[in-house]
C-alpha cells in the first residue's frame, strides 16, 4: 500500500472569542485543559486582529463565541478566529456558538426578507469550520442550513432537573409562550413526570420588532403551577405578557424557564415585575449585574457543552447525551 502512516495521538485544543471568558474558563476546567492562548486586539477603526500564539497543526480545534450585544462584531471576531485557525493548518475546526446568530430570521415571513441564519451558516462554511455545535435552535430546521455535521445541544435536562426541586408536590402544567413550541412543551412535560399542557395564544405584528401581543391561554390552569417555557427572552415583552394571561386565568404561581437569557433594554426590570416566581436561564450568555434581578436563577451550561465536545473528540455520541433525541 503507497502512502506514509504517521501514528500519532488527535489533540483537543479548545480556543475562546473575548465575548464571555467565564463560560470558556468553566468549559476548559470541565475538560480539564486550558485554553488556546491568542492575540486579540481591535484596531482604530474597529477591525479585528486574530493570531494564535501556539501551532494549531493537525488538531481538532473547537472555536468558543457567544453572541450578546454587540453581536455582529462578536461573529465577526469568530468568523476571523476560523479564518486563522484554517490558515494555520487545524485539521478540523468545530465552532461551539451557544446561542446561535440571527437564529430569529429563519424564513422569509413577508416578501423581500432575507434568511439570515442561512446567511450565518454559509459564513461559517466559507470560514473554514467542518461541524457546528449550538445550544437550543429557535427552530430545528436550521441545522439543515449548515452543509455538515451540527449537533443541536438541549438544555431541557438542565432546566427541567432543576425545576423539579422547585415545583415540588405542586400541580405542574408546562405551558408554551405560543404554538410553535409545543413540541418542546411535551418534552418538558415528559420530564416532569406527564405534567399536563397549555399554550398561550399571541399575535405579532410582522412590521413591529420585539413586539407581541399575549391574549389568552388554553388548557387547563386554574389553581396550578405553571412552568412557562421559551428558547429565548429578549425584551422581556412577551414573557412578562404570558405571566399575566396566566395569572388572571387563575395560576396559582408561574416559574419561567428559558435557554437564552438577552435581557436586552428594560428586560430585567418587566421580569422582576412580571409576577413570575422565579426566572431560570443558562448562562448560554453573559448576565451582568445590571441584567440580574432577585427572581433570577442562572445554571451553567458549561457541563453540557463539555460532554459534548468531548464525545466529537473522541468520535462518539453526542445523540446519546439527550436519550437519543438530540
Amino acid at each position: 500500500m503507497s502512502g506514509i502512516t504517521v501514528h500519532g495521538e488527535k489533540k483537543l485544543v479548545l480556543a475562546a472569542g473575548r465575548a464571555h471568558p467565564e463560560l470558556a474558563q468553566e468549559i476548559a476546567k470541565e475538560l480539564g485543559t486550558e485554553l488556546l492562548p491568542i492575540d486579540m486586539y481591535d484596531f482604530a477603526n474597529g477591525e479585528i486582529y486574530v493570531r494564535s500564539a501556539e501551532s494549531v497543526r493537525g488538531t481538532d480545534v473547537f472555536v468558543l463565541q457567544a453572541h450578546p450585544a454587540p453581536l455582529n462584531n462578536w461573529l465577526m471576531e469568530q468568523l476571523i478566529m476560523v479564518d486563522s485557525l484554517k490558515r494555520a493548518s487545524a485539521k478540523r475546526i468545530t465552532v461551539v456558538s451557544p446561542f446561535y446568530p440571527y437564529a430569529r430570521q429563519d424564513k422569509k415571513g413577508r416578501g423581500r426578507e432575507p434568511i439570515s441564519a442561512r446567511l450565518v451558516a454559509d459564513l461559517y462554511k466559507t470560514a473554514g469550520a467542518h461541524r457546528i455545535m449550538s445550544v437550543d435552535l429557535h427552530t430545528s430546521q436550521i441545522q439543515g442550513f449548515f452543509d455538515g455535521p451540527v449537533d443541536h445541544l438541549m438544555a431541557i435536562p438542565l432546566l427541567a432537573d432543576y425545576i423539579r426541586t422547585r415545583v415540588g408536590g405542586d400541580n405542574v402544567t408546562v405551558v408554551s409562550p405560543d404554538t410553535g413550541r409545543v413540541r418542546v412543551a411535551e418534552q418538558w412535560a415528559e420530564r416532569l413526570g406527564g405534567a399536563p399542557l397549555a399554550f398561550v395564544h399571541k399575535s405579532r405584528d410582522l412590521t413591529v420588532p420585539n413586539q407581541a401581543m399575549s391574549k389568552t391561554v388554553v388548557g387547563q390552569v386554574q389553581g396550578r403551577t405553571c412552568v412557562l417555557i421559551d428558547d429565548m427572552i429578549d425584551t422581556g415583552g412577551t414573557i412578562s405578557g404570558a405571566v399575566q394571561v396566566l395569572k388572571n386565568a387563575g395560576a396559582k404561581d408561574v416559574i419561567i424557564a428559558a435557554t437564552h437569557g438577552v435581557f436586552s433594554g428594560t428586560a430585567a426590570k418587566r421580569l422582576s415585575e412580571s409576577g413570575a416566581r422565579e426566572v431560570v436561564v443558562t448562562n448560554t450568555l453573559p448576565i451582568t449585574a445590571e441584567k440580574r434581578f432577585p427572581q433570577l436563577t442562572v445554571l451553567s451550561i458549561a457541563p453540557l457543552i463539555a460532554r459534548a465536545i468531548r464525545e466529537v473528540f473522541e468520535d462518539g455520541s453526542v445523540t446519546s447525551l439527550f436519550d437519543g433525541q438530540a
